[in-house]
């Protein structure tokens, strides 16, 4: 197939070029090429692309437009592993579908209130963008008809499968028409997506992008050794002495796009937050406002940052590092472009390190340790900043008024012209100081720590075998995560899956971010990013997982392992009580 140059070349529709127009997009992404064509004919296909290639528009186009609208039924169902991408898929197809009359989409997820779902659903929406198990509820109350449906759209499989969902999307392709066309989407292909594909999917075309791991060659990456409590400390010194015109910073949650930009703002940088709770009207503006040279720095995930095309963009910042090689070259890829040099920085903590060498190894350069600015060279930044504030004010103002001012400050207090313009200086710069006093960050050291091995050895027989006991109940902690205690486990018919699934819907937490889950009778344990919104905490606590309240609170040395008399079967008399207790 020769190059496509313009979406003109693709058949679609004039309403929904109309669309891509207002929108700013000109040449198809490489895998909205190869899978509108087969899509438009009615195909199945499987792509294998990875985040940020452009894969929504790549389905949403051609489906868009096989639909029919003198039918008042559901026609396609996209399903996607969290609330964050159903919503941003949702807003997708509203933005393409602008200029199609009587369209509707919906976004169903948990944690939404199901009777604004069931009233939306009796409009009998043309498109619903799913996770699965609230699109299985919907199924099993009827409240969800497919008899009709054109395409199902599998988004991002590979997360899905990673968290235990693959078997839902199984039972709901199963409730789906014989007839229907599929596309499936995923980064990886594993075998359990595989063997889901082979049953649902006929005769596909299997498109493959190669995202080449290989970074842009005029992109300078380094990397800062630094943990979470040091982190905006360092951001702070970075975005003091870097030259830059545009920043993009990644980070992992939307409300750490949001607590990240007010730290910043407060620090005199023009920011905003980029997540999946910012409508596609706010987005645009904000990317308008990038572009125009309004704000300077733009804090996102990497769902939110999708599509986000800035030439300015002169840095990356990943604050958090990204979970695989693919994320972080899609990351940094935002800067060096048009011919430019652009700059990526990668915060890495001790336990992140593993990553740090698998991105050297996926992207085959070496990532060079950055020197972070000191004091000294802040103040001489700062004050050179100053005097070429002073250059400026001198040939661009009158300055007539602050000379006789000037003048009659100084014969009155007596005050010599050198002591006088001292004092003015120090007025000046008093809520910046030229001098600044900074806390010292250290760099973290990656190597472990010899002294605690040798102690561990002296451990008696009986307190070792304890003390594994105990290591291997207890989940590994990661830096940048914190642990926490839910009232929820096996005893209960708690699952992995849907522990992850409540959290991520409701804290809006992506799943790969939910870790070391290790689930006891009746509680578990798991790690979360640290720094927590309050808010989002306290409404944790009310989640449900089995019909129970999770009542999250944070982990504490005894509530990693479960005591012996916990463990010990127990009496005929004691499993009445604990009924009793229930």
């Amino acid at each position: 197939m020769q190059n496509i140059e313009t979406f003109n070349e693709l058949n679609l529709n004039s309403s929904l070029l109309k669309a891509l127009k207002e929108v700013g997009y000109e040449k198809p992404s490489p895998i909205q090429e190869k899978s509108i064509p087969p899509l438009l004919e009615g195909q199945d296909i499987i792509g294998q692309a990875q985040t940020g290639t452009g894969k929504t528009a790549a389905f949403a186009l051609p489906l868009l437009n096989r639909l029919d609208f003198s039918l008042h039924t559901t026609q396609i169902l996209v399903l996607t592993p969290t609330r964050e991408l159903s919503i941003q898929v949702s807003e997708a197809f509203q933005t393409y579908a602008r200029h199609l009359e009587n369209f509707h989409v919906l976004p169903v997820y948990g944690g939404q209130d199901i009777k604004i779902q069931l009233k939306n659903l009796r409009r009998i929406p043309q498109v619903v963008v799913g996770t699965p198990g609230r699109v299985m509820d919907h199924l099993r109350r009827k409240t969800l008809n497919l008899a009709s449906l054109k395409a199902v759209v599998l988004d991002e499989a590979d997360e899905m499968l990673r968290m235990g969902f693959l078997e839902d999307v199984d039972w709901i392709l199963g409730h789906a028409p014989d007839s229907k066309q599929v596309a499936l989407f995923s980064a990886t292909m594993p075998a359990p997506i595989r063997k889901v594909a082979q049953k649902h999917i006929k005769n596909p075309v299997e498109i493959k992008i190669d995202s080449g791991t290989t970074t842009v060659k005029a992109i300078d990456q380094y990397y800062w050794q630094v943990s979470g409590v040091h982190k905006l400390d360092a951001i702070t010194r970075i975005l003091e002495a870097e030259e830059y015109e545009g920043i993009l910073i990644f980070v992992r949650t939307r409300n750490a796009t949001v607590e990240l930009s007010e730290k910043l703002e407060a620090r005199g940088h023009t920011c905003a937050a980029l997540n999946g709770d910012i409508t596609q009207a706010r987005r645009e503006k904000i990317v308008e406002q990038l572009k125009n040279k309004k704000i300077d720095i733009v804090i996102a995930t990497d769902v939110a940052a999708r599509g986000l095309d800035v030439k300015r963009i002169t840095h990356v910042i990943n604050f958090d590092i990204p979970g695989d090689v693919e994320t972080y070259v899609h990351r940094i890829g935002r800067t060096g472009r048009a011919g430019r040099k652009g700059k990526a920085i990668l915060f890495v903590s001790p336990r992140e390190t593993g990553m740090l060498k698998s991105i050297e190894k996926g992207t085959r350069q070496k990532i060079e340790r950055m020197q972070l600015p000191g004091p000294d060279a802040i103040a001489d930044l700062r004050i050179g900043q100053f005097k070429n504030l002073i250059r400026e004010t001198i040939s661009s103002q009158n300055l007539d008024f602050f000379y006789d001012l000037v003048r009659q400050i100084q014969q009155d207090e007596s005050l010599t012209i050198e002591k006088l313009s001292a004092v003015l200086a120090y007025l000046v710069q008093k809520d910046r100081p030229l001098r600044p006093q900074f806390k010292e960050i250290k760099e973290e050291n990656f190597s472990k720590d010899k002294s605690r091995k040798k102690s561990d050895k002296k451990l008696d027989r009986k307190s070792e075998n304890v003390q594994k006991k105990k290591n291997k109940e207890k989940p590994s902690h990661d830096a940048g995560m914190d642990l926490y205690r839910i009232e929820v486990g096996k005893d209960h018919g708690a699952t992995a899956r849907e522990i992850v699934g409540a959290i991520a819907n409701e804290a809006g937490i992506e799943g790969r971010y939910i870790n070391n889950i290790k689930i006891h009778s009746d509680f578990s344990v798991l790690e979360l990013p640290e720094g927590m919104p309050k808010e989002i905490f306290q409404h944790l606590k009310k989640v449900r997982v089995c019909h129970r309240p999770l009542k999250i609170h944070a982990a504490k040395d005894g509530d990693f392992f479960e005591s012996e008399k916990k463990k010990k079967k127990p009496s005929k008399h004691g499993r009445k009580e604990g009924r009793k207790g229930k």
